[in-house]
């Protein structure tokens, strides 16, 4: 198993180009079940998730293979219909075969996600969506069953805006009979390259991006080729790496309409953003001012933001109030910063951030993806030396970050953590 290791105190310095999302890449993969033919795919950031995701096409039967940025898939019809759980369990975003399974042969048989470390993430708003479209649905031994002859058009109606079930139901209605309308439908820059996507396989779909999305069913798609968008996320924990480091960044390859909500608190702290033709200059002096935020659904502050910004008020100039909305487990990456002199208090959905003027290097222990992506960030700035154990979540959603961060002047190196001593 390996760690990080960090020497902080080094502003950070140059140019970084910002990878593919992953956010998109993954339903992009899924899309390629609905249409028979070859797929190809560029600006697919190499990750473990990616990885799995490729994994589970070629379980289902499908030729998926990845290289150099690019993803190749042949479709010459899927041999199964099961997503098993040895796959589902490393990877929740694995539901995502569910609606193309079902919209293009009429059956799926995937294993239930459960749970994960930031708080329970239930699928039952893309299982009410498939019944509404006619689907029978059933949980058998941990597995999601969903058959239909042929899919109906629809209205669903959402309790809330989910991301990967408005993929789902998006791709299961591209092939039913009729027209399908998502209300409370997600927002999401993902969701709306998925729509654009299809609509270049031979979709109809319009609305995507706003809270109401109508698909109306075709008889068949085409293989695509398309360019994935860049990682606002990535996007976003660089710009809080310069921030945070009191550096001068240039992001190159993002999107900077993707950004507004991050770029707009990174403002209010104090820190300079600029657009230029050649990306996104993030420039920092000084500690920043205390900003209040509150997560929220696109185009509000990303959740998947949140750990970051919170070890960036950690330095603050005062008391920052953050308010996590999305998932009730979000807070775990708060006891691994208070190891390193952090000074933060949490009542309930709120954690209390007072800033210091120093933190300090310690050994902590990542807990999940966007949190590990917080103690690298502390770790840059920190006083001696950082130990971020348990790596292999930064690793499903960041290309190399601690490469990308070294050549931006970071002293930052990956070790091979010892495993621990059992007694005798």
């Amino acid at each position: 198993m390996q760690k990080i290791l960090i020497d902080g105190g080094v502003s950070l310095r140059g140019r970084v180009k910002v990878s593919g999302a992953k956010n998109s890449a993954l339903p992009l993969l899924m899309a390629t079940i609905l249409a028979e033919g070859e797929h190809r795919l560029h600006n697919v950031p190499d990750l473990v998730d990616v990885r799995t995701t490729c994994k589970l096409l070629r379980e289902l039967g499908l030729d998926a293979q990845m290289g150099r940025g690019v993803a190749r898939v042949s479709n010459r019809g899927p041999k199964s219909h099961e997503a098993s759980y040895d796959l589902v369990k490393t990877m929740r975003a694995s539901v995502l075969c569910l609606g193309p399974l079902v919209g293009r042969f009429g059956r799926a048989r995937v294993s239930l996600p459960g749970g994960c470390a930031i708080g329970s993430r239930p699928i039952d708003q893309h299982l009410k969506g498939l019944e509404r479209l006619g689907a029978r649905v059933s949980i058998d031994h941990g597995y999601v069953e969903a058959s239909a002859r042929k899919l109906s058009g629809a209205p669903i109606v959402f309790d809330m805006p989910t991301v990967t079930g408005t993929e789902n139901l998006m791709m299961a209605a591209v092939l039913a009979k009729g027209v399908t309308e998502i209300k409370n439908a997600a927002m999401e820059p993902e969701v709306v390259q998925l729509a654009e996507v299809l609509c270049a396989m031979g979709a109809r779909i319009r609305g995507a991006g706003t809270e109401s999305i109508e698909v109306e069913g075709v008889g068949g798609l085409e293989p695509m080729h398309t360019t994935v968008i860049p990682d606002r996320i990535e996007a976003g924990t660089l710009m809080v790496a310069a921030a945070i480091t009191q550096g001068d960044v240039l992001l190159s390859g993002v999107r900077s309409s993707h950004l507004a909500a991050p770029v707009e608190k990174l403002i209010e702290a104090g820190v300079a953003v600029a657009e230029s033709k050649d990306g996104l200059r993030v420039k920092a002096t000084g500690r920043p001012r205390p900003v209040d935020v509150t997560t929220q659904p696109y185009p509000g502050f990303a959740t998947d933001m949140q750990a970051q910004f919170m070890a960036l008020m950690t330095l603050a100039r005062g008391t920052a109030v953050i308010s996590e909305h999305i998932f009730e487990n979000r807070f775990m990456h708060v006891q691994e910063l208070k190891r390193m002199g952090a000074r933060i208090r949490l009542e309930g959905s709120q954690a209390i951030v007072r800033g210091v003027r120093q933190l300090t290097g310690a050994q902590v222990m990542a807990t999940d993806l966007r949190a590990s992506a917080s103690l690298v960030l502390a770790g840059l700035v920190a006083k001696g030396r950082t130990e971020v154990n348990r790596v292999y979540h930064l690793d499903r959603g960041y290309q190399r970050l601690d490469r990308k961060l070294r050549g931006l002047g970071a002293k930052i190196r990956r070790s091979r953590a010892r495993p621990p001593v059992t007694p005798k």
